[in-house]
């Protein structure tokens, strides 16, 4: 199917340009022209339709780290129990929802989820799944807690990075499983046999892709990490949890001498498809290796400062090559926008300076930060979005009626977004060409509101 669209002003590759013609097909990028005339829209090539846009045009970003199931809880944990709360007293917060929640359930929330996504800002999501079992289930290779993710994303037209996550222990060496983790629990074996169950139920889907994913190092023994590593094809996004908590890194060097990502760096061949997420704790020469492996780090702002995790050294990592993208997570917050204001607030308040994450080549700080986003997004998700010629025509259309939007230099609008707006400019986004939010709303979005509404009402 081919769509022409015009826009006023556009965010390319290689900055802002005015009066853009673009063309897709099949739900790629076909042309991008600047300094197109509406007037001299004629084109054999197609049927003449143009669909104007209604302000300026932007790139959509993938976000590379989700539970969706975990949208359901959040702002259920802020309650002050004992003065020692952290990551592991909301971790079991999360254990008592997880052990009741359905596929129909799973299908709801993540499809509530991924709408607020493309509000957001994101056209494709990262998966990280674990919750792989049926209620009360003892069949272990099943795939229909995923197949309602998959379900969900299709209906609502978000790109999809599938991501099954090995998880088999309850702790660093090979501690038991807790009762509040037995939905999580697979063999070697019983994963690989899930793995390849998705692979043949994602065959056709478009706008879906499939990867390896590793829970933690203390949740799978280094031995099933080969075993999985052997039997992989060579460009699968390959992710893992690591160094998120310093009770993590503390129980990694007591049980193996070494730190988690001095171990995974020095155990396994990790390369440009890897995803470390969180990678929080890091010493300088970790930090350094890391970068010079070509994986991303995958940074989760907003989840990381309401767990009190810390806070990822970027201004370092990205002097030392590195590149990274930002999740949403356990979905406190669904905005972009958020995602990376915080990222950068983390570094000014760390350090007690302004404007820390820029480059020579681009000293806007709005701008250097989408535009790493969203390179580290494609590499974790393995997608290419951004507005490119054959990229995937994902695209995020802004309200030329709100006064920040309407009113600035093009080449002020990302800080002023980041920096300066606190209502969404979000109006229209579009997946591979089609129109999936308008006007700031789902086609599905009432219908959805009610059956998450639904759900809010039966958990608490």
């Amino acid at each position: 199917m081919s769509h022409q669209f015009f826009a006023p002003r556009a965010l390319l590759p290689n900055g802002w340009a005015n009066h853009v013609l673009m063309k897709v097909e099949d739900g790629v990028f076909t042309h991008l022209q600047p300094d197109t005339h509406l007037s001299h829209l004629v084109d054999t090539h197609f049927d003449g339709s143009v669909t104007v846009l209604a302000g300026p045009v932007l790139p959509t970003v993938a976000n590379l780290h989700s539970h969706a199931f975990q949208r359901l809880m959040a702002g259920m944990a802020e309650v002050a129990i004992q003065p020692q709360d952290s990551f592991w007293s909301w971790r079991d917060a999360m254990y008592r929802l997880v052990a009741e929640v359905s596929v129909d359930d799973l299908e709801t929330i993540a499809s509530w989820l991924y709408i607020e996504l493309l509000k957001g800002g994101y056209s494709q999501v990262a998966e990280f799944h674990y919750l792989h079992h049926l209620i009360g289930s003892l069949r272990r290779s099943g795939t229909e807690m995923g197949e309602s993710l998959i379900r969900a994303a299709d209906q609502v037209g978000i790109g999809l990075t599938l991501l099954p996550a090995l998880y088999q222990y309850g702790g660093f060496a090979e501690q038991s499983p807790s009762r509040g983790q037995r939905r999580f629990i697979q063999s070697t074996s019983e994963y690989m046999a899930q793995y390849q169950q998705y692979q043949l139920l994602l065959q056709g889907h478009s706008l879906h892709r499939l990867g390896i994913c590793f829970h933690s190092l203390r949740a799978v023994s280094l031995t099933a990490i080969d075993q999985v590593l052997a039997q992989l094809h060579s460009d699968e996004p390959i992710h893992i949890h690591i160094a998120e908590q310093q009770k993590e890194v503390d129980d990694c060097l007591n049980w193996s001498g070494k730190r988690p990502v001095e171990l995974l760096l020095e155990r396994f061949a990790v390369n440009s498809c890897w995803s470390l997420i969180h990678a929080t704790h890091l010493t300088s020469k970790e930090m350094n290796d890391l970068a010079c492996s070509g994986a991303v780090a995958g940074i989760c702002p907003t989840t990381e400062a309401n767990l009190g995790d810390g806070i990822f050294p970027a201004t370092e990592f990205e002097q030392a090559g590195g590149l990274w993208g930002v999740g949403s997570d356990s979905h406190v917050s669904t905005s972009l926008q958020e995602e990376l204001r915080w990222f950068e607030y983390g570094q000014r308040l760390q350090q007690q300076r302004r404007n820390r994450l820029w480059s020579p080549s681009e000293p806007r700080v709005g701008d250097h930060l989408l535009q790493m986003a969203l390179a580290g997004g494609n590499r974790a998700c393995g997608v290419q979005l951004g507005l490119s010629i054959g990229g995937r025509a994902d695209f995020m259309v802004w309200d030329e009626q709100q006064p920040f939007v309407r009113y600035s230099r093009s080449e002020d609008l990302l800080n002023r977004w980041l920096f300066a707006m606190n209502v969404s400019p979000i109006r229209d986004v579009y997946v591979a060409g089609e129109c999936q939010i308008q006007e700031g709303r789902h086609r599905l979005e009432d219908e959805i509101n009610l059956q998450f509404g639904e759900l809010l009402r039966r958990f608490f």
